[in-house]
């Protein structure tokens, strides 16, 4: 769902009114105002006639929209990640990592503020237990929690945590950032390998500090390639694994002129691809960190055939 459908549906159950009861009013919302606001502007001033404060409201993770000021969850930690330190821009700090779930969808939350990192550095929150977020963002389908924001452990319960990755069949043309996807679509471009290096046992990329420390780094591999649905061309990147997925063997990946060999033969692939939509920050366009790939049934094409022809 578009953030503006999702809006819809939690109007409609938190008021108990239909959506399409909720919809007509907006349209006639918009009407009234000569049509000088969206349809999600609408929508909001809608929800506040009929008394509702979505900001203070409890969501389910699947219920989040990209650019969420104040998101209110209750999730289950189903991993944790180890704190890092950074030093950027002359700010240095602790950065820890989470991903959390509830029986909708799962997510990465990121903790900033130095009393919600202890709470997990001193165990009082850990892996499988529940927790209650207030007053967070949504950036990039991140949960991310500034000093502004609460977390705290609830006694309550969450049943059937869904712990795969959740994706949206979509076209490419249709996409957010943030948005977890999949799409059925066609490799037009392969780009050469970049190579860089990170901690082993932190899966970062290494600083200098750490090579000090005589940590041997590990070589990665980043892998673009343009994919192509029929709507929308896009860019995409994809890493380790992901890139095996492909067909490529390490050899193939870690030496370019062995790369060179089979590069063209990528092109015209057609694969299911699946991932998060995210914005580069050097173009601010839309690109696809892609997490799986999956070859195509036969039995599929046929499904598709028969409904089209049906």
């Amino acid at each position: 769902m578009d953030n503006y459908e999702k809006l819809i549906e939690r109007i409609s159950n938190s008021a108990k009114i239909e959506k399409e009861e909720i919809e007509r009013k907006v349209e006639a919302k918009r009407a009234k105002l000569s049509h000088l606001v969206s349809k999600e502007g609408a929508a909001q001033i809608i929800a506040a006639e009929l008394g509702l404060n979505l900001d203070e409201e409890r969501l389910k993770l699947n219920e989040l929209n990209q650019g969420m000021k104040r998101v209110n969850v209750l999730a289950k930690i189903i991993k944790v990640f180890p704190t890092r330190e950074f030093n950027k821009n002359n700010r240095a700090g602790k950065v820890t990592n989470l991903i959390i779930a509830d029986d909708t969808s799962n997510c990465r939350a990121v903790l900033w503020d130095t009393r919600h990192i202890e709470l997990i550095e001193k165990q009082k929150i850990k892996e499988g237990d529940v927790i209650e977020i207030s007053n967070a963002s949504l950036r990039n389908g991140e949960v991310h929690l500034s000093s502004y924001a609460e977390l705290k452990p609830s006694r309550e319960e969450i049943e059937n945590v869904k712990t795969e990755a959740m994706f949206s069949i979509k076209k490419l043309r249709e996409v957010r950032p943030g948005e977890n996807i999949s799409a059925r679509a066609v490799i037009v471009n392969a780009y050469e390998p970049k190579y860089f290096e990170v901690n082993p046992e932190t899966g970062r990329k290494i600083t200098e500090e750490e090579r000090q420390n005589k940590i041997k780094p590990q070589k990665r591999a980043l892998l673009s390639i343009t994919i192509d649905d029929g709507t929308e061309a896009m860019r995409s990147v994809l890493f380790g694994e992901q890139i095996n997925q492909l067909g490529l063997t390490n050899e193939q990946i870690f030496d370019v002129e062995e790369f060179k060999k089979i590069q063209m033969s990528l092109l015209g692939e057609e694969k299911i691809f699946s991932g998060q939509i995210r914005t580069n920050p050097l173009n601010s366009n839309p690109e696809l960190t892609i997490q799986s790939i999956k070859n195509i049934s036969p039995d599929e094409l046929i499904k598709e055939l028969e409904a089209k022809t049906s």
